[in-house]
């Protein structure tokens, strides 16, 4: 009762602001109760007070869940300067300036140039962008999963062999960043878990070129995750899967050296950092 009472309570006070605001003739000032990382490759999660009929970031719509509660992310390589912006009942907007913290990437300086690649043939072109298609055709796919409300867990304990947004320098020009956190266990086969409750948007039992099995989770709002190099997948396109819940197991099938899971994160098109969402990697 005494929660419900708090949360009554936290609900009213962005409408008793606004109605202060008004009667002093000032401008309405937003209270969003944002919570997370933000940060480059973090998110924020927040509460639409009653009154306010739509939410956009950056310009983009933000949706709203049945209780107000939001979701925005934050791009590897975010400028500082955000913006929320409000729109209130009555048909004023409200904006709200975000500052998105500047991260000091894992960088390796090589002092020579990237090696020239040949260009793909005919066949791995037509076979990579049917690829592709399925990845972007799968995160175009909005379920209503509300595993982007929890606490996010590590899908499997390991050594951590590569993280989200190091990068190599070759000779003065940037190569690709990594994408995701790489977790080794030092065998293939080791079983993995759901970080978060979501359905399962893409399930690849013949391995893809590059990602090998792959396995995409939509945890809701535009949130998704992806598993890379599966050697086998435990779930099929369409499954509902909770936290915790066996999914797959690690392998290193498609482009990869050795048996690691290949964890990456995303928000619309914004590549996130999974470790800020599962927090420090568990000791064993």
């Amino acid at each position: 009762m005494v929660l419900a009472l708090g949360a009554a309570l936290g609900a009213d006070l962005g409408g008793m602001r606004a109605r202060a605001a008004d009667a002093l003739g000032l401008a309405p000032q937003l209270d969003l109760a944002l919570t997370g990382e933000l940060t480059q490759g973090g998110y924020a999660r927040g509460l639409a007070p009653r009154g306010i009929n739509a939410l956009s970031f950056n310009g983009k719509p933000v949706p709203l869940g049945p209780d107000g509660r939001f979701l925005i992310a934050f791009d590897r390589d975010a400028v500082p300067a955000a913006v929320l912006v409000a729109r209130l009942a009555d048909g004023r907007s409200v904006t709200q300036s975000l500052t998105i913290a500047k991260r000091g990437w894992q960088l390796e300086y090589i002092p020579i140039g990237p090696r020239p690649g040949t260009a793909p043939n005919e066949e791995f072109a037509r076979r990579r962008a049917g690829e592709l298609a399925r990845i972007n055709a799968a995160r175009a796919v909005d379920h209503a999963a509300d595993g982007w409300r929890q606490k996010f867990i590590w899908p499997v304990y390991g050594r951590i062999s590569g993280r989200f947004g190091s990068q190599r320098i070759y000779n003065g020009t940037p190569g690709s960043y990594h994408s995701g956190m790489d977790i080794a266990t030092g065998a293939s086969g080791t079983p993995f878990v759901a970080p978060a409750d979501g359905v399962v948007i893409l399930a690849a039992e013949s391995p893809f070129s590059l990602e090998g099995r792959l396995l995409m989770i939509d945890h809701g709002m535009g949130l998704n995750s992806a598993f890379l190099h599966c050697s086998k997948l435990a779930v099929k396109e369409g499954d509902v899967v909770r936290q915790g819940q066996y999914i797959g197991n690690i392998g290193m099938t498609g482009r990869a050296t050795g048996p690691h899971l290949h964890w990456s994160m995303k928000w619309r098109d914004s590549r996130l950092d999974a470790s800020l969402f599962a927090g420090p990697m568990p000791r064993r």
